[in-house]
């Protein structure tokens, strides 16, 4: 759609060109004609000016429109009447009409009174015969016709860019609404994501650490200077051990580990478990034939732990059998048996144990499973896909828990806890 700056121009232009022309190029036939023709060319411009040009865009006052009309046609009308060339006053008229009804209906109107005062003017203005008559009214209807064809083209397009920015809008603000969900989205897998990781490591540490203040005290309290001062020593370096893990968590990477060796690692943890749980744990690593990548030794480092932590809690068995598996191309798999008491897989679980294992291994692209029924052990298995080789070796260390951490997490496990 065209502005004002766009109209004025076009007004201008087209009026000085029939002017000219109606002085130099068609002169009427007398220059009585030739002063009405210029009068009705100025009585056009005075009306678009005052009245037509504030409502080119909107808002558009109601009385514009058929004030405009009545300017528009009784100029061209007079004009018709003077001078044959005048009618080239019509190809602004017409558009100007469908530019400020701003509808089909008043476009189609206007024209009409458009047409017809030219048509009216003319006949007046050459004699009123059959042929001027005839002539002017073929020119009338024609001239009408082709005005409302290309008005209603024209509304056509413009209800067609209207349809657009709505449209577009739309999209916009639908956009804005998916980005605002997706930051939504991101920040609470992001809360859920910290709250496992707290679980797994934080909570399971500082338990520990009350178990070793509680021991600290009681050794004391009996005389039992040395013991009591190893257990000092060992709560500073869990304590150490939780901070440096805290920092880790808040900077979104894991602490450093001390064996960057997955193997070592879950020796090292079923080792802990070993000493201060009453079942006995057996490691099959017979299945190990390729690497981990660092986001598939977290999982199975995590699952392992929570997974021990809670038999030694929890099913009182008497045999666990740990199983670890991993293909040539990444693809691992952990699997846990243990013949202790077991428990019902319907019943809802609480917390984060079971639940934030199952999360974590689906962040991972994995599989959860865990088969148990009362009185007949329970079985874990997660399985972990393959990963491309450029994804090896990308991303943070794997965080390997320290020795006293896992000291901790065995202690608190042995000591107290309810299945969470």
């Amino acid at each position: 759609m065209l502005t004002k700056r766009g109209w004025d121009a076009i007004v201008s232009v087209v009026c000085a060109v029939i002017a000219v022309a109606l002085v130099f190029l068609f002169p009427p036939a007398t220059a009585v004609r030739t002063a009405i023709a210029l009068g009705a060319i100025g009585l056009f411009v005075l009306g678009y000016a005052l009245i037509g040009r504030d409502a080119i865009e909107p808002p558009r006052a109601a009385w514009r429109y058929p004030a405009f009309l009545s300017v528009a046609a009784v100029a061209a009308g007079i004009g018709a009447g003077a001078a044959p060339f005048m009618a080239m006053l019509q190809t602004l008229a017409y558009p100007l009409v469908w530019v400020i009804g701003d509808s089909r209906r008043r476009g189609i109107g206007g024209s009409a009174v458009i047409a017809g005062s030219v048509f009216v003017g003319a006949s007046f203005g050459y004699g009123l015969n059959m042929e001027s008559l005839l002539a002017g009214g073929t020119t009338a209807v024609f001239s009408l016709s082709f005005a409302i064809a290309i008005g209603l083209w024209i509304a056509r397009i413009a209800e067609y860019g209207e349809e657009r920015e709505r449209l577009l809008a739309e999209l916009t603000a639908a956009q804005t609404e998916v980005e605002a969900l997706s930051r939504e989205r991101g920040a609470s897998a992001e809360r859920e994501r910290l709250a496992r990781d707290i679980h797994d490591t934080l909570a399971q540490t500082l338990a520990g650490l009350v178990i070793f203040a509680e021991r600290a005290g009681r050794q004391s309290r009996e005389g039992q200077t040395d013991a009591a001062a190893t257990t000092i020593a060992t709560v500073e370096q869990v304590a150490r051990d939780a901070l440096a893990e805290s920092r880790a968590l808040v900077a979104r990477t894991a602490a450093v580990p001390r064996e960057p060796a997955f193997g070592a690692a879950v020796e090292r943890l079923i080792e802990r478990f070993r000493e201060h749980g009453a079942a006995r744990i057996a490691l099959d690593t017979a299945g190990v034939e390729g690497e981990l990548d660092r986001e598939a030794q977290v999982v199975l480092l995590r699952c392992l732990q929570e997974a021990l932590s809670n038999v030694t809690k929890h099913a009182a068995a008497a045999e666990v059998t740990v199983r670890v598996e991993v293909a040539p191309d990444g693809a691992a798999a952990l699997e846990v048996i243990d013949d202790g008491r077991g428990f019902d897989t319907s019943r809802p679980t609480s917390g984060f144990g079971l639940d934030g294992m199952r999360e974590r291994v689906a962040l991972a692209g994995g599989t959860f499973d865990v088969v148990s029924a009362p009185g007949d052990g329970a079985r874990l298995t997660v399985r972990l896909p393959a990963v491309s080789q450029d994804a090896r070796g990308a991303g943070e260390p794997a965080p390997v828990m320290t020795a006293t951490m896992e000291a901790a997490t065995a202690e608190a496990v042995r000591t107290k806890g309810d299945r969470l």
